[in-house]
């Protein structure tokens, strides 16, 4: 879909590669430059067999890479004319570097004036942030668990969010220049991200319109029933009902029917209201909980599965991998990938799927400089004798795959 498009990245851990990756996973030609060092997230955990960063092959996927000697004037340089190299689907500039000196706005600008370039900040002043600083300020915290001490989500939620908004950013501001000619500098910071969704999601108005901080619930479903359970075997799992034909759906395969006016007339309340089974979701799940106990996880499965009920079982990493087909080439979404160093590798492609168009985005990501000279050569139209004296100065580096 975005098959032409040129996009530079300088970046590290997740939102801003998450950015280029979702963009390259749909046909963009996303290079990333790192220094010849390896970047600040080269070598981060996980770690596969042979040593390598399974964390940076899994957010680098599809690009292709330039490792290039940064702290060098002559390297900024070779980097800033493969963000400003001419051409209509060039000139694009996704970061979250500091964008100072040779790597600035208007130092890029002064070379190319339609560039668009997005930059990536912690805090909308600029200032540092991660978010493993930013989540903690949003409150959610405070209300995940028990509510007895503040709880951090293991995903890194923010960094998801942000990348995904990178990437329709750069797209917005590609639409506009082909439109108008006139390039843009994008600024999105994390936090900015953070405090947007925790707004649109209503906790914000919760707490200044109606005084109300939304309380600890565990694993319960704020606002409507949700709750899990455990089974005969030992398994856990969680049921929702959000919507009337979900709730009708549980009653259904736990066979709570008969039990249910009991419950609303002692509660007051109306289990046809989703507001109303949260209120009584404890009786509820009193009710319910037995018809869970007398089963397996199998067992439950084939009834809720019979009655259309909205459920999911809580699985490890590796009973995920090893079990569930949405995590297989049985799903689309993945693929069997050969990654140097590693072997096969079941690997996703987009989440997104286009009606008619054949799927050719399992891709595996590059080693650190796998394309320098390929991109020395293509983007910049640099000679072998030029491109052999950068290797002879120690500016560039390039890493050839091995099978």
């Amino acid at each position: 879909m975005l098959d032409g498009l040129l996009v530079v990245e300088g970046s590290a851990f997740v939102a801003a590669p998450l950015g280029g990756m979702t963009l390259a996973r749909l046909g963009a030609d996303v290079i990333r430059f790192d220094d010849v060092r390896g970047g600040a997230d080269h070598g981060r955990w996980p770690l596969g067999p042979d040593g390598s960063s399974l964390f940076w092959r899994g957010m680098n996927k599809g690009k292709r890479s330039i490792a290039v000697d940064l702290r060098r004037p002559e390297g900024r340089e070779l980097v800033a004319a493969l963000i400003t190299a001419p051409g209509p689907d060039a000139g694009l500039f996704l970061t979250n570097f500091p964008a100072t000196g040779a790597l600035s706005y208007e130092r890029l600008r002064a070379r190319r004036d339609d560039l668009i370039m997005l930059t990536l900040t912690g805090n909308p002043d600029g200032s540092s942030a991660v978010d493993y600083t930013v989540n903690p300020a949003t409150g959610l915290p405070l209300i995940t668990g028990d509510g007895r001490e503040p709880v951090n989500h293991a995903l890194p939620a923010w960094d998801v969010a942000a990348g995904l908004t990178l990437a329709v950013g750069l797209l917005a501001a590609e639409r506009h220049r082909a439109r108008t000619g006139r390039g843009d500098h994008v600024t999105l910071s994390l936090a900015d991200v953070a405090f947007a969704t925790m707004a649109d999601l209503g906790y914000l108005a919760q707490a200044r319109l109606l005084g109300e901080i939304r309380p600890a619930l565990g694993n319960d479903l704020y606002g409507a029933f949700g709750r899990d359970f455990t089974t005969r075997d030992g398994r856990r799992l969680i049921v929702v009902a959000i919507t009337l034909k979900q709730w009708r759906s549980l009653v259904e395969a736990t066979g709570i029917a008969e039990f249910l006016p009991t419950v609303e007339k002692a509660l007051d309340v109306r289990l046809d209201d989703e507001g109303g089974r949260f209120t009584a979701r404890d009786a509820v799940a009193a009710l319910m909980a037995p018809w869970f106990a007398r089963r397996t996880l199998a067992e439950a499965q084939a009834g809720l599965d019979a009655a259309g009920v909205c459920w999911g079982p809580y699985q490890s990493f590796t009973e995920a991998a090893a079990t569930d087909p949405r995590l297989s080439t049985a799903n689309p979404l993945f693929a069997e990938v050969e990654h140097p160093d590693l072997g096969p590798l079941t690997t996703p492609g987009s989440p997104l799927a286009f009606t008619g168009r054949e799927r050719s985005d399992h891709l595996r990501a590059p080693l650190l400089g796998e394309h320098t000279d390929e991109i020395l050569t293509g983007v910049l139209g640099l000679s072998p004798a030029e491109i052999g004296r950068l290797h002879d100065a120690g500016l560039v580096r390039a890493t050839e795959a091995r099978p």
